[in-house]
């Protein structure tokens, strides 16, 4: 099957017809469709499949008991009305790739293993990479089930209900001692490969980043009657907050967000009595994150005592710098360098993957396909088709040069 058929195959799963965009979250139908079609590619290639404690799915070509496997892949889940590409692209790709490794008649001499990690975005429970985070051991069992949706449903139930058995979850350290080295193909979260006119490139490292959430309590009052002066509005609190973030966000050249927000009791009528916010803030290094998140909360504690308006701040998440490892990313290098003669940049991302939840238990790497508007997490989200063949290509010469050794 082309990469181009199984890209049309899977392009109408969980699409929203109103807004054009994804939502495939964590134990869901959209979910349960995508899990099925990744099954099915394993079955029609005559590769072995398998599902993991933690509902991570695996197909093999060769023995992964063998161990030094060479994995690739992604995360087919999304964001909400999220685009097609962030997460599907690699799971795509690495099929395609092991469809040309094959075509070639490539000489393998390590085994070969395609991945689809669960709950890669997040976007249900509010922790992202969920199903790398428990392989790795850096999302413990107890805080795993204490994780739970919008509609209070814990993680336990959303797997149980979907046919999964939550009792098993928690690290894996025979399954990833199997693994040699992960190369994790990606679309482009920015514009850097679109602004230097090369179509594949190799990552560095991912910024630290992490999510905040900010608790404005105030006192829920009714809306025509309460004089301003006597309001402890939590809306003004936050919104200031939010005006914050963007300042300090650019005087450290970073990145800060609030992209959720919930209001309580929400109503037009009513002055909120809470104010929930979910700050996003990265970048290039721990000082500068450490800089910007102290300046919101900083800012966020004035306005709210100018307000009379309580705050709790708390961390939800956090990852530190990831530094791909440099072996690993410099024989990528040499392989589509000297190998193939495809220039290939070396660049950074502010962007959270499972490559990264990984790189501090087996050597990763990633490769990223050029966005041509660099538009992600959105509808909008775009690779053209020349492009991801492109990146095919690239992650078939990477897997071939690192299972023929």
């Amino acid at each position: 099957m082309s990469f181009h058929s199984m890209w049309a195959e899977l392009l109408p799963v969980g699409r929203s017809s109103a807004s054009g965009g994804y939502r495939r979250y964590a134990w869901t139908g959209a979910d349960a469709e995508c899990r099925a079609w990744f099954r099915e590619q394993a079955r029609a290639r005559g590769l072995s499949y398998e599902t993991d404690r933690n509902g991570n799915q695996w197909a093999w070509l060769g023995d992964p008991a063998a161990g030094n496997a060479v994995v690739t892949g992604s995360h087919l889940d999304s964001v909400p009305d999220g685009g097609a590409f962030d997460g599907p692209l690699g799971v795509v790709s690495a099929f395609a790739a092991l469809d040309e490794l094959r075509r070639r008649g490539a000489r393998l001499t390590r085994p070969v293993g395609i991945v689809n990690f669960g709950d890669e975005e997040g976007a249900r429970f509010g922790l992202a990479c969920v199903g790398s985070r428990l392989t790795a051991g850096t999302l413990t069992v107890e805080q795993a089930h204490r994780l739970t949706d919008g509609d209070g449903i814990t993680l336990p139930h959303a797997m149980e209900a979907a046919g999964y058995d939550p009792e098993t979850i928690g690290p894996d350290p025979e399954r990833l001692a199997r693994i040699g080295a992960f190369v994790e193909l990606h679309v482009e979260q920015g514009r850097a490969l679109d602004l230097s006119g090369d179509r594949v490139g190799i990552a560095s490292a991912i910024w630290p980043h992490g999510r905040w959430r900010f608790d404005f309590r105030g006192e829920a009052n009714h809306a025509g009657t309460t004089r301003l002066a006597d309001r402890r509005d939590p809306m003004l609190s936050y919104a200031e907050t939010v005006l914050a973030a963007r300042r300090e966000a650019e005087l450290a050249g970073a990145v800060a967000t609030f992209g959720k927000v919930g209001v309580e009791p929400n109503g037009v009528n009513a002055v909120p009595s809470l104010v929930r916010g979910w700050l996003d803030s990265r970048a290039a290094d721990q000082a500068s994150l450490d800089t910007v998140v102290g300046g919101i909360e900083k800012a966020a504690r004035e306005y709210a005592a100018a307000h009379g308006v309580d705050l709790d701040v708390e961390r939800e998440s956090f990852t530190p710098v990831v530094e791909f490892d440099h072996a690993l990313r410099d024989e990528l290098a040499r392989i589509l360098g000297n190998d193939t003669d495809l220039k290939v940049p070396v660049l950074g991302t502010g962007a959270g993957h499972d490559a990264g939840i990984l790189s501090g238990r087996v050597p990763t790497a990633m490769l990223f396909v050029r966005n041509p508007t660099g538009v992600s997490h959105s509808p909008a989200e775009f690779a053209t088709e020349d492009d991801c063949v492109a990146g095919v290509n690239a992650l078939t010469d990477v897997l071939e040069g690192l299972a023929r050794t």
